[in-house]
């Protein structure tokens, strides 16, 4: 392909847009230009954009990640993986709460999180835990708060006991590529 005319300016074109996907078309590049523009933009989108993510969780009947709670069929490293998976919307810029208590037999969801009204959960088909008996409880109170970035569970120090570090995903955008 030819190098691009240096005067002419590049377009931005919508090629490909829902909710929580787009592809954008920026033509025309001089050569080369499109490799340092895709990375530029890929590392912005991934690393630099604000968030809310679930840094720290109280799970009763667990005061530890190994710990196991009876009446749910997954471990509490299990859960603690499904819950960093929940996706949410910050409303405002302020950290918060969420809660979940579910009584079983059947499937809990993200979409059984207690959430006021300054988040959203983006995934509320999110599969967290399956509780086997009449009898099973699960009772979380998930802490929430705003950043960029990842902020892995072992760099918070100072959490009182019971409550377990949760490795946070802050950035909105999961996957992004360039060609």
């Amino acid at each position: 392909m030819a190098d691009a005319p240096r005067d002419v300016a590049p377009q931005l074109n919508v090629d490909d847009e829902t909710e929580r996907y787009g592809r954008f078309i920026a033509e025309p590049l001089e050569n080369g230009y499109g490799i340092t523009l895709g990375n530029a933009l890929r590392r912005v989108l991934l690393s630099s954009l604000p968030g809310a993510a679930i840094t720290s969780v109280r799970i009763e009947q667990a005061h530890h990640e190994f710990s196991s709670i009876e009446g749910v069929v997954e471990d509490t490293t299990q859960l603690l993986l499904a819950l960093k998976e929940i996706r949410l919307q910050a409303l405002s810029d302020r950290p918060g709460t969420l809660a979940l208590d579910a009584e079983g037999p059947g499937e809990v969801t993200a979409a059984d999180i207690q959430v006021p009204a300054d988040f959203e959960i983006a995934n509320p088909e999110m599969h967290i835990a399956t509780l086997d008996s009449k009898s099973a409880r699960l009772n979380i109170e998930l802490h929430v708060e705003i950043g960029k970035g990842y902020v892995p569970a072992g760099s918070v120090e100072g959490m009182p006991i019971g409550v377990i570090p949760v490795d946070a995903i802050f950035s909105p955008v999961r996957k992004v590529n360039y060609r």
